[in-house]
């Protein structure tokens, strides 16, 4: 994963894990003192809540420690590899789009940010400049050009 993505992931964690966590607690808390446990909403709400918290925060701690953190100012090179900004052009339609090739837990399409995983980066990954590359889409394959790759 790039750096960006790394710290995103963190601020998560630090998030869930310092007012998330805390504010589940209490929510729990107080649907205690409101009796009965077994006919209240509330709590069995806050219960489910607080699973989901501790499943992501493990989640996410598993990732943070297995991650290979790559530092994507630091590479170079005329071929799409992970971490390159690549400008595409939609050779049937002259629509361009700018992708950033990244891991899958940062990939978000609004961004600009595909997955190294996704159709299109796998068919982008060793291309150059000027090379065309077809993907398959679900409305049928697309044809595409390359005309930039950079490193930022």
């Amino acid at each position: 994963m790039t750096a960006e993505g790394h710290d995103a992931l963190d601020a998560e964690l630090k998030r869930l894990k310092s007012e998330e966590r805390p504010a589940v607690i209490q929510a729990i808390s107080e649907a205690r003192d409101h009796g009965d446990l077994s006919e209240n909403a509330e709590y069995h709400a806050a219960k489910e809540r607080q699973g989901w918290i501790e499943g992501r925060v493990a989640e996410l701690e598993d990732k943070l420690a297995r991650a290979d953190v790559i530092d994507v100012s630091k590479l170079s090179g005329k071929t799409v590899k992970f971490g390159a900004t690549v400008t595409l052009v939609d050779e049937d339609s002259e629509e361009e789009s700018v992708y950033k090739i990244v891991g899958e837990d940062e990939a978000d399409v609004k961004e600009g940010k595909i997955s190294i995983t996704s159709p299109i980066a796998r068919a982008l990954i060793g291309k150059e400049v000027g090379d065309s590359v077809e993907v398959a889409a679900p409305g049928g394959a697309r044809a595409y050009e390359i005309l930039k790759v950079r490193w930022k």
